[in-house]
């Protein structure tokens, strides 16, 4: 089905759809990933496989992963004992580039970041566990941009925020799992964790634009995540194909826990059944919908445009 949102748009203001060239066919061979969970290929959050093992299957390139589980983008903004973007997988990356074991042509690579979720939720923002404002969030995700260009990186995609208020964890059903088992306001939660998402990526948008003019010779593209898992939610016959009743509002690994967190019910589903879920817990998205990822981000980085998403793209330069 297709979305209604335009299928490419510029992000400089000064630009236009006939200058918004983005990558060409076969010229990305690598694909280099940051993140948290979402992403990480090692300790992966659906259970399965991972979508940039998946997109970089699709589209015929190598894959360099420095995603972790449990990463904000900063942990001076949003402190979590995780490896967060900028502390932890840039300097690793950038350690790998400058001793050589990690060797890239810009011109063939594409970056992404996929970030927020941790950001936003439960020890951070939607519980007030810090000071930080979703604005801080939204200008550490722009500055991703503008230090990898500054080493050199020329083509970007920042993946923006899914509608975290229909996770089971944030949905206004909620129930005690296995991330929170403290009594709260699931209604408030909901509708906070909405609004918060919302204004983090249009303030990202809109700081994506303002920068776009300033990086000569990149492509940035901004991929509406939460248009695609929008979609999916309300359409999950379009995306979903397992064996068991489609299911949008549970996960396949589900456990239902006591408020004191002393007991819990646990259902798991396996086998073809998983592939009929949205999602694979009360927080991460199923594999199912990786590969739903994977397969439109494997389009950008085979140089054409996405039907099902807005997908934002601008040379600059």
């Amino acid at each position: 089905m297709k979305l209604s949102v335009a299928s490419l748009l510029p992000l400089a203001v000064c630009a236009s759809t006939a200058t918004a060239r983005g990558v060409k066919p076969k010229q990305i061979k690598n694909l280099v990933t940051f993140g948290d969970s979402y992403t990480d290929v090692i300790d992966v959050g659906d259970g399965g496989v991972a979508w940039p093992v998946y997109a970089a299957g699709y589209a015929h390139v190598s894959l360099h992963p420095f995603a972790r589980s449990g990463a904000t983008c900063s942990n001076k903004i949003t402190y979590r004992p995780f490896p967060p973007v900028f502390e932890s997988q840039l300097p690793q990356y950038f350690s790998e580039t400058s001793d050589g074991s990690l060797r890239l042509d810009p011109k063939e690579t594409i970056y992404t970041l996929w970030i927020g979720t941790n950001d936003l939720g439960i020890n951070s923002l939607v519980t007030g566990g810090n000071k930080a404002s979703i604005v801080d969030v939204s200008v550490c995700m722009v500055n991703w941009v503008k230090v990898l260009h500054a080493s050199g990186a020329r083509n970007f995609l920042l993946q923006n925020m899914i509608p975290l208020q229909n996770t089971p964890i944030y949905a206004p059903v909620s129930y005690p799992n296995r991330f929170w088992t403290a009594p709260r306001n699931t209604t408030a939660w909901s509708v906070l964790m909405r609004e918060l998402v919302l204004s983090g990526n249009a303030l990202t948008k809109l700081m994506l634009e303002a920068l776009a003019p300033a990086l000569p010779g990149s492509h940035i593209g901004l991929f509406d995540s939460h248009a695609l898992f929008t979609d999916m939610y309300e359409h999950p016959a379009t995306y979903l194909n397992g064996t068991a009743p489609l299911n949008v509002t549970g996960s396949v690994d589900s456990c239902v826990f006591e408020e004191n967190g002393s007991s819990a019910s646990c259902t798991k589903v396996n086998g073809p059944a998983r592939d009929s879920f949205l999602w694979y817990d009360e927080l991460h998205p199923s594999e199912q919908a990786h590969r739903t990822v994977a397969r439109e981000v494997a389009t950008v980085i085979q140089g054409g445009r996405i039907k099902d998403v807005e997908i934002q793209l601008v040379d600059p330069g």
